[in-house]
């Protein structure tokens, strides 16, 4: 379980740029305008070997000026609840606000590190100007410039040493299944269906509040751990901002597991937050399995789950290769099912291939459809071995990895899936120089 970091602020400090910065990404669009960040923040970052979550909560903001402070307030407490850091990034050449003195009381409150950013400090004149934020009270000010860079390095060892690593309960080596999706779409319904009314066998092992519940299941020949968090706090506060909150709510649950049972709502369909939430699975290299659920809801005719599936695949288009499963967990419809294809996924998840086999089937795909030269240059692909690590990761060592382009990349993941069976799985390809 990584550390998580929210910024937050008032709109135009710059808190995509500082997020682009720290996750390396341009995942954010950033624009002159207030408001204009409408892609979901949220990246992996990676500091002096240490990694953690950061979320950029300017991305939840909806835009109309009169909700418009309520809304950063709410971003601002939102954060404070479900981060572990907090960087509260100001703008040096605006000065401090109204907004800003705002955030700066609710934040001194806060039993959580705190770290004051200082942003735009790109000469002389600017660093003292950027003396005045002293005045919160939240103790040092980290000057930065996210769009040159200049200061992030320090922040970053300042925070990486701000982390109290924590210790996730149920952290032996049983599989380890979260079950996630949009808030009312049957999180707690599928829970209840999978554990049964036999509560007995039920060993519910917590973590502190703030983090994810680990049950232990252990029947029918079946043992691991189920990681909710849902419900673990009073929805009352959060009614408005239930899709940011159920965003970060879910990003707890998928760090703290193996395998992501991702529930759509079979009446709705796939929405853009689905999508979200396959997004972060995916940048965290994690198994997932599609269920569509309340699937008694859903008006039957000859082809339908067929045609459902085609739609589901074309929305979650190019990383096809995932289970689906129709189900219900008010009328327990293949909820056994679910189980056997995530133990199946979880053995996808940590399957090693021998190296011999491995060059065998990929050098032959290779050579009957070599990686197309580049201005005249001809990449050779001499040798293949997968990477020891948690989720699948293989290297291809290659005498120019720079020009290996997405397509192939693609093609070589593709024939990796259809060789070796990864399904549910996310694979990740790296090019190496030889």
């Amino acid at each position: 379980m990584g550390n998580i970091v929210a910024i937050v602020g008032r709109p135009n400090v710059g808190k995509s740029t500082l997020f682009n910065r720290l996750t390396e990404s341009r995942d954010a669009i950033v624009d002159e305008v207030a408001g204009v960040t409408r892609d979901r923040h949220y990246g992996k970052s990676i500091w002096n070997g240490v990694e953690f979550s950061v979320i950029d909560t300017g991305g939840y903001v909806t835009n109309s000026d009169d909700v418009f402070e309520e809304e950063i307030r709410k971003q601002v407490h939102l954060a404070i609840d479900e981060a572990d850091i907090i960087l509260f990034l100001v703008d040096t050449a605006n000065g401090i606000t109204d907004l800003d003195e705002e955030v700066a009381a609710i934040l001194r409150r806060v039993k959580k590190p705190v770290f004051l950013v200082a942003n735009k400090v790109d000469n002389t004149e600017r660093h003292y100007y950027a003396q005045e934020f002293y005045k919160f009270g939240l103790g040092e000010v980290h000057c930065v410039s996210s769009i040159n860079g200049s200061g992030t390095g320090d922040l970053l060892d300042a925070l990486v040493k701000s982390f109290t690593k924590p210790t996730g309960a149920g952290a032996d080596d049983l599989p380890k299944y979260a079950i996630v999706g949009r808030p009312n779409v049957g999180k707690s319904s599928l829970l209840n269906a999978l554990i049964g009314e036999e509560r007995h066998i039920v060993t519910p092992i917590s973590g502190t509040t703030r983090d994810s519940i680990y049950t232990r299941y252990n029947k029918f020949n079946h043992d691991f751990y189920l990681v909710d968090t849902a419900g673990i706090r009073k929805k009352g506060k959060v009614q408005e901002n239930l899709e940011f909150y159920s965003v970060i709510r879910s990003i707890r649950a998928i760090e703290s597991s193996d395998v992501c049972l991702l529930l759509i709502d079979a009446v709705q369909g796939i929405e853009s937050q689905d999508l979200a939430i396959l997004d972060i699975i995916k940048k965290n290299n994690k198994g997932v399995v599609l269920l569509i659920n309340k699937w008694d809801l859903v008006e039957k005719e000859t082809n339908t789950s067929r045609d459902y599936e085609q739609m589901v695949f074309d929305k979650i288009a190019p990383f096809r290769d995932v289970p689906v499963i129709f189900t219900s967990a008010v009328t327990k419809q293949r909820i056994h099912k679910v189980l056997e294809v995530a133990i199946e996924v979880y053995r996808n998840r940590s399957k090693k291939i021998t190296t011999s086999e491995l060059n065998e089937v990929m050098l032959k795909a290779i050579g009957e459809n070599p990686p197309p030269a580049v201005k005249g240059k001809y990449i050779r692909i001499k040798f293949v071995t997968q990477l020891p690590v948690h989720a699948p990761a293989f290297a291809f060592f290659c005498n120019l990895p720079q020009y290996v382009k997405e397509p192939y990349k693609r093609y070589l993941e593709n024939k990796l899936r259809e060789s070796f069976k990864f399904t549910g799985v996310p694979i990740r390809i790296f090019m190496r120089k030889k």
